[in-house]
């Protein structure tokens, strides 16, 4: 029988908590105070404005590349996750036992150890399709950039470079969703050994998260070149300090 303690539940309640409700919140306060998300689409608009400026477009090009590379290089390694978690499903009896073998663990059944992986394999499941979906949108905006006007007045052409500006910016959010979906996979995987593991796990990544897309130093760095563009919030706390820019 199917033995669920309330800490598990608890564990699982607030794994799924923190990463759904810390992917709303960074949505939400993004809109509002400086982030790398909204320090990065500056730049994209710019590098785009530029880009019907430029005759050859093999850097552009080619700059599009290395992000298909990073997306590609996690959507590959989400597969051969998901290969090892399935393979894991047939020998949960050898997981139980390792695991009982450790200290400070709590006892659990087979069932419950494939529940456990079977959550993990969902988490890469949404993973990798976030990580090949940002792909195709990587490719898109190549089509665009092949597809631009070559003009000397690229002001001429803001709605294109509006367009190319967010499809680009829809692929690195959909690319930082399945990156988070990696960290947040660390804490599930945590609560193999004990669910408050797993809580101090899901707690310690949404720090991480928060800190370096509202306070890092390189948000800092990206910030002061363009703090006039930035949310209000953000031009007061985008100030060359060391406690400085966690709005954005």
């Amino acid at each position: 029988m199917l033995q669920i303690h309330l800490l598990d539940v608890f564990a699982l309640g607030w794994l799924l908590a923190c990463w759904i409700g810390y992917t709303y919140f960074s949505a939400h306060k993004s809109r509002t105070t400086a982030s790398l998300v909204f320090a990065m689409r500056l730049y994209r608009r710019e590098w785009f404005t530029r880009v019907l400026q430029h005759e050859n477009r093999i850097a552009d090009v080619a700059a599009l590349g290395s992000l298909l590379t990073g997306a590609t290089f996690f959507a590959s390694t989400a597969i051969l996750i998901l290969g090892g978690l399935v393979a894991l499903l047939g020998a949960t009896n050898r997981v139980v036992e390792v695991v009982a073998e450790l200290p400070f663990t709590l006892p659990e059944t087979e069932a419950f150890s494939r529940i456990k992986i079977v959550l993990l394999i969902g988490m890469f499941v949404y993973a990798f399709f976030k990580f090949t979906w940002s792909i195709r949108q990587y490719h898109f905006c190549s089509v665009l950039v092949g597809a631009a006007p070559v003009t000397h007045a690229p002001h001429d052409h803001d709605d294109y470079i509006d367009t190319m500006t967010q499809v680009s910016s829809y692929a690195a959010e959909d690319f930082n969703q399945g990156l988070r979906t990696f960290y947040f996979a660390l804490a599930a995987l945590a609560w193999f050994f004990h669910p408050w593991l797993s809580v101090c796990g899901s707690a310690f990544v949404v720090y991480v998260l928060y800190q370096r897309e509202f306070r890092s130093r390189t948000l800092i760095a990206l910030a002061r070149l363009r703090a006039e563009h930035l949310p209000v919030e953000a031009t007061t706390s985008a100030t060359p300090s060391k406690h400085s820019l966690a709005s954005q």
